[in-house]
């Protein structure tokens, strides 16, 4: 399953995020999203786990959590679908409007 993580601290790195998600179980990976040009963290990242039930255990008892003074987020991740590409378009449609 795919997790979503928000709010995330900007010193969290993608090893430490996978360290607090193992606790629950198997990680298969962890990546906190940076900025292409500074490197710097955007407070959020992504979580892999292959079981489901430990999955969904981890995003119950994360999510709220406070991690590094910060409240987190935590939640089953939605996939990208060609829709987000249409809404782009349709709104700046609008916008000749």
């Amino acid at each position: 399953m795919n997790i979503f993580v928000a709010q995330l601290n900007f010193r969290i790195t993608s090893d430490y995020l996978k360290e607090i998600f193992d606790e629950y179980g198997e990680v298969s990976s962890a990546k906190v999203i940076t900025d292409q040009s500074t490197g710097r963290s955007k407070g959020f990242g992504f979580v892999e786990m292959p079981d489901e039930a430990e999955a969904l255990n981890a995003i119950e008892e994360l999510n709220g959590a406070e991690v590094e003074g910060k409240t987190i987020v935590v939640k089953k991740a939605n996939p990208k679908t060609a829709s987000n590409n249409r809404e782009s378009r349709h709104g700046s449609r609008n916008s000749r409007n």
